[in-house]
């Protein structure tokens, strides 16, 4: 059976579903409880769980993740919220030097089940703080695993595989496509749903490959869709996990279309883009057509909302990019 489901409506039916299989595991953030967050996600769990297993946080989003260490140490498995993503700067330091540490430290003795869940991305006429894709900031760090869902299929079954998981895991969620529909496969078990650390083919075709993820997703699929009309096939790639980075279909692809185009958020300096771009040069380098290029943010702080359309990569950026493709 399939369900109809919002992105932010599936986040929150599997935080439901990991909580009723696990009595140790439990939500943390400002106003995930009684207000139900402020994207309404965990909405009605406090009532259900109780405010031990939901709890209101004061502001203060290191002692959040400090707090959410400890517990783990103790056995639990917190999910912290952090309200938006520009907000997550203040846990910083106890993320990369503790959360992301610990488990390695300790030899493996001490592991560190625990879920940061960041709504992210621009799109919906925010203030800067509200609209960062700080991605790369966690990718960079070693001992961090990050995924970014972009369906709600992947944000209920996501979810529940990151709770599930020993290791630190920070889960993006586009900000811009929480209201938007799509089908969960209910029919099967978690052990059954695709790996959340695989990049999954989500659209074939032989002409250039586009790789995206989170709210850009939706994007390439578009884009593919338009390009198809000028009889070009454009096979777009969900990579979902950045760290790790499954890139073995990304190579399949190159190596059939010989032209790689990756779109993203966040800047270009320095980001996921120029990684999976370097990582395809090295090891495609003799089935590359043409150079990789990205299509991204640009290189400046997020701007002011009557002018983020310019900033964000849309479906003409993308194209223009493959038509450059063909053209080297």
């Amino acid at each position: 059976m399939a369900e109809t489901m919002r992105i932010g409506g599936a986040v929150g039916a599997g935080l439901r579903k990991a909580m009723e299989d696990d009595p140790k595991v439990m939500i943390m953030g400002e106003d995930v409880g009684k207000l139900g967050g402020v994207f309404r996600v965990t909405d009605r769990l406090q009532k259900d769980f109780g405010e031990d297993r939901v709890l209101d946080t004061p502001l203060a989003e290191s002692g959040i993740l400090g707090t959410a260490v400890g517990l783990a140490i103790r056995g639990w498995r917190p999910i912290c919220e952090i309200q938006f993503n520009g907000f997550v700067y203040p846990a910083f330091d106890q993320i990369v030097s503790q959360l992301a540490k610990m488990h390695y430290r300790s030899q493996g003795t001490v592991p560190m089940p625990v879920v940061v869940r960041i709504p992210c991305g621009g799109g919906i006429g925010a203030v800067e703080h509200h609209s960062e894709s700080p991605e790369a900031y966690f990718a960079h760090t070693a001992g961090l695993k990050v995924v970014s869902v972009s369906n709600p299929h992947d944000a209920y079954w996501g979810i529940q595989q990151a709770v599930k998981s020993d290791d630190p895991i920070i889960f993006f969620e586009p900000l811009r496509r929480y209201q938007e529909k799509g089908t969960v496969d209910m029919d099967i078990s978690l052990s059954q749903v695709d790996d959340l650390f695989s990049a999954k083919v989500e659209r074939e075709g032989r002409d250039a490959t586009v790789v995206a993820w989170g709210s850009m997703v939706k994007v390439a699929h578009d884009a593919a869709t338009a390009a198809q009309e000028d009889g070009r096939g454009l096979e777009v790639i969900n990579m979902r996990s950045l760290s790790p980075m499954d890139m073995e279909p990304v190579y399949e692809s190159v190596r059939k279309t010989g032209r790689l185009v990756v779109v993203h958020e966040a800047p270009s300096n320095v980001g996921i883009g120029a990684e999976i771009a370097a990582r395809v040069t090295q090891d495609c380098f003799y089935s590359l057509e043409s150079p990789v290029l990205r299509v991204t943010g640009y290189d400046t702080p997020y701007p002011a909302a009557r002018l983020e359309e310019e900033y964000l990569p849309d479906l003409d950026r993308v194209l223009d990019a493959v038509d450059r493709t063909f053209t080297y």
